[in-house]
């Protein structure tokens, strides 16, 4: 890794930055597969697949009870901290609530009212690493927004990893399946005899995950297609090179596709960076793995010609994970408007957020902060809205109905509002004249 001037970046160089990949198309393949099995076999396909992707013979495909007891086997240290961060997530997401409320326009009473979903289904993934920090990002929010019935899939293994079972139970969920993959998305889509379908799949996972996630899509709800993890770390010359370093090797930690970047105006910065970076790698546990995603195209140190052009980089590139280490860091903040989720100053690193801070770390990646935001509890919510009219106020909104009612070709449209109006001046007589209608009809009867 060394630093490269964005002026100097050919056309296939700020390519590879700028068009981030989240591997759904080299896994759909593989998916249009699975999935039928999984339809058509349920439980059967769940324990063949988990066989054949995961070397792993499920004996429960349930495992509800296991991740109940599963703080038994979790040091203190460890419960402590996984309940605190509960706690931090859940009161952050309280903030999110929206209350119903109804109003009066002129003389229109309108509102709009808010209700969950009633059974979603959470992805918690596995492979390289354990991941209960998902676990609480993913269920916290659904039973903060008031899901009845929150069901997370993890990858199945000889024994599961118990700080995540624990961290699944801790979080609040319903119930527990011990089935990942492509696999894992279809049961909670599908049903099986063992799984119960949900109406919503969120949580992160690897390509097949992503892949199964867009396939299902439309049979059941999803919250978006993310890919492999990524930073952007926006840098001037206050900002120290072993704080900027650090984030970049740890967000590497997580996949070899991952894909980080700082961005600096200033020259003596960037090659610090890829000095402590260096350094830093070394002492890690992972460090094959960080190095690969620092040697991927997509990652870099990028030395901007100015602030201004540094900060249009970031805009473009519209991280999952965005860090200011900057002295005016509110001011670039005030010019950005695409990102994840942001860390403000030398002492936020992306580590808190994604463990501790109560924000939510299943993040749009791939420059989908472009279009929408993060996991929140307005994903687990549906809304409605709601109208009541006196005759005034429809007699005040009859000539625009109609009139475009008409225009429409709807004309039952429009008769709907006339025959509600018609004779106004004798409404009170033709109240009137139905319930004595009504009155001789009974009579005659």
């Amino acid at each position: 890794m060394q630093p490269r001037a964005i002026a100097e970046l050919s056309t296939a160089e700020r390519r590879a930055f700028f068009d981030r990949d989240s591997g759904v198309e080299s896994a759909r393949e593989d998916v249009r597969e699975i999935l039928p099995r999984v339809r058509e076999e349920g439980d059967v396909a769940v324990r063949e697949l988990s066989k054949e992707f995961d070397g792993v013979d499920v004996a429960n495909i349930d495992v509800t009870a296991e991740a109940e007891r599963a703080a038994e086997d979790v040091a203190d240290d460890t419960l402590s901290a996984i309940r605190d961060a509960v706690e931090n997530v859940r009161a952050f997401h309280e903030r999110q609530r929206p209350d119903d409320w109804r109003e009066t326009f002129e003389d229109r009473e309108l509102g709009r009212r808010f209700r969950p979903i009633e059974r979603v289904g959470v992805y918690v993934p596995g492979g390289t690493a354990a991941y209960p920090s998902s676990a609480i990002m993913g269920v916290v929010p659904a039973k903060v927004a008031g899901v009845e019935h929150v069901a997370v899939a993890t990858p199945p293994a000889e024994e599961i990893n118990p700080v995540t079972l624990a961290a699944i139970h801790e979080a609040g969920a319903d119930a527990v399946y011990s089935v990942g993959g492509a696999q894992a998305i279809g049961a909670l889509a599908y049903g099986t005899e063992t799984v119960d379908a949900v109406q919503k799949v969120v949580g992160p996972g690897n390509p097949w995950v992503t892949a199964a996630k867009a396939e299902v899509r439309g049979e059941v709800e999803i919250d978006f297609l993310a890919g492999p993890s990524e930073v952007l770390v926006l840098a001037d010359d206050t900002a120290d090179p072993e704080f900027v370093a650090a984030d970049l090797v740890a967000q590497a930690e997580h996949d070899p596709e991952a894909s980080v970047v700082a961005v600096t105006d200033d020259a003596a910065l960037a090659e610090a960076v890829v000095e402590a970076v260096e350094e830093q790698v070394g002492e890690r546990e992972r460090e094959e793995l960080i190095r690969e995603a620092l040697d991927n195209d997509a990652s870099g140190v990028l030395v901007a010609r100015s602030m201004p052009e540094a900060v249009l980089f970031a805009e473009e590139y519209a991280a999952e994970h965005l860090s200011i280490q900057a002295e005016n860091d509110e001011a670039l903040l005030d010019r950005i408007d695409n990102a994840g989720s942001v860390f403000l100053g030398p002492y936020a690193p992306v580590a808190a957020g994604d463990y501790a801070t109560g924000t939510n770390h299943v993040l749009p990646t791939g420059g989908g902060a472009k279009v929408h935001g993060g996991l929140s509890v307005d994903e687990f919510l549906r809304s409605s809205t709601v109208q009541r009219l006196d005759r005034d106020a429809l007699a005040d909104l009859s000539d625009t109905v109609t009139t475009l009612a008409e225009a429409e070709g709807l004309e039952a449209h429009a008769e709907s509002v006339r025959v509600r109006l018609h004779d106004g001046e004798n409404a009170g007589d033709a109240s009137g004249d139905s319930t004595d209608g009504a009155g001789r009809a009974g009579d005659d009867s």
